[in-house]
């Protein structure tokens, strides 16, 4: 039976595979995970609706929808700009995916760490609650004043995360940054500050102690499978040890739109892989 791929969703602090239709099949680490593409990759739609046009997709790319569909999400979207007038409140944050590498932005209180999960973040805090718009000022604020960015790509934070220090170095350098955050002048006034209290996603990501990367899934293709054992999972990443031994990464945002079967029993990755050494070689597996 073929299901098409949604995507990755963390929910209850565990990773799932989401499907066309709403099914969502839970994760486990260490437990084999295995799959074939079959057919093309097609847009998924937008905010539940189906593509209208059944449109195809390039097979590298993450956006995952045409460039109808991606309009469409972005209408109403926070990270846009385009939904200004949201009345639930915001939190503002700091988020840590590796040494030097911390973010800031904002989240609807409502959805509580998702955001943090989907992102990546090894360690996060909060810094403030408050209305929309006061929290996207003072994400600004802080952007400029901390010298932090507000995006940070999903290949510099895969490139740490098998050499990552240990919790309590990870919670140092939030806590100096939150330091700095609270003693700047010109926060929103309808923002209210955050106590100090940083949360680590090492355990649920399982990254502590993961073997180093020996490869990242370029793209899927008809009849291409992936096999391996999973490992460990942060942001839309999965870390598989394959039966080569490899440690690769699958950044679960090329599945979006592809229909997938079971790989049978023994199966080798047979995808493109573009290796860690190869990439200064610009080489493949």
């Amino acid at each position: 039976m073929v299901w098409r791929c949604a995507g990755l969703r963390w929910e209850g602090g565990a990773p799932g595979l989401r499907w066309e239709g709403g099914r969502v099949s839970r994760l486990g680490y260490g437990r084999p995970l295995g799959f074939r593409a079959v057919g093309s990759r097609r847009c998924p739609g937008a905010r539940g609706n189906p593509c209208p046009l059944a449109a195809t997709v390039p097979a590298r790319a993450t956006g995952g929808t045409c460039p109808e569909c991606g309009r469409l999400d972005r209408l109403r979207s926070v990270a846009a700009d385009t939904a200004v007038d949201d009345p639930r409140p915001y939190r503002v944050y700091l988020a840590w995916f590796g040494p030097g590498m911390v973010k800031v932005g904002i989240t609807a209180e409502a959805r509580g760490d998702a955001r943090l999960l989907e992102q990546g973040a090894v360690a996060f805090c909060w810094l403030g609650r408050g209305p929309l718009m006061a929290a996207r000022r003072t994400e600004e604020l802080l952007r400029h004043a901390l010298k932090v960015p507000d995006r940070i790509p999903y290949a510099r934070k895969r490139a740490v995360r098998h050499e990552l220090p240990p919790p309590p170095v990870r919670a140092r350098e939030i806590e100096d940054l939150h330091c700095r955050a609270v003693g700047l002048a010109g926060w929103a006034e309808t923002l209210e500050p955050s106590e100090l209290r940083v949360f680590d996603h090492g355990e649920a990501f399982r990254l502590d102690g993961l073997p180093p990367l020996s490869g990242t899934v370029v793209e899927l293709a008809d009849g291409g499978a992936v096999t391996g054992r999973l490992l460990a999972a942060a942001g839309p990443d999965l870390h598989l040890l394959d039966g080569e031994g490899r440690v690769l990464a699958l950044d679960t945002r090329l599945m979006n739109g592809w229909g997938l079967v079971s790989a049978a029993p023994g199966e080798a990755v047979s995808v493109p892989v573009l290796g860690c050494a190869a990439q200064r070689q610009d080489g493949l597996f």
